[in-house]
Order: structure tokens, then C-alpha cells, then sequence
């Protein structure tokens, strides 16, 4: 498996690690995963923009646009 060395600011790596305290992720490396993972899935929609339903329990929320 690679390894990447990232230097992140501390407001970053006190929301990296909010995240990893408000969510089932073991660890911020799977937190980054998760993300890189959505964005790839967004990314890879139908042309137009990317929109996702967010939410904890299943209910839309909003839709997110990426850039």
C-alpha cells in the first residue's frame, strides 16, 4: 500500500479530527478515504453537476455541488 506524508494546518487537523470523533471511523487516514472515496463517486455521476443527499439516517438534507 503507498504511503503519503501530508502536512495539513491546525484548523485541518482539528476538523480531521472532529470527524474522526463524531463518526464509526477508526482512525483520520479512513476519514481521508471516505472522502477521497465520495469525491471519486461524485465525480463519476452524469455530466452536469455532482449532487449528493446527505444525511445521517437516510433523509435528504441538501445537495452538495462540487466544483
Amino acid at each position: 500500500m503507498p504511503r503519503y506524508t501530508i502536512d495539513f494546518d491546525d484548523n485541518f487537523d482539528k476538523a480531521l479530527t472532529e470527524l474522526t470523533n463524531s463518526t464509526d471511523a477508526k482512525t483520520k487516514a479512513e476519514v481521508i478515504r471516505r472522502a477521497v472515496a465520495s469525491y471519486k463517486y461524485l465525480k463519476n455521476q452524469e455530466s452536469g453537476d455532482s449532487k449528493v443527499s446527505v444525511t445521517k439516517d437516510g433523509k435528504i438534507v441538501k445537495d452538495v455541488i462540487l466544483p
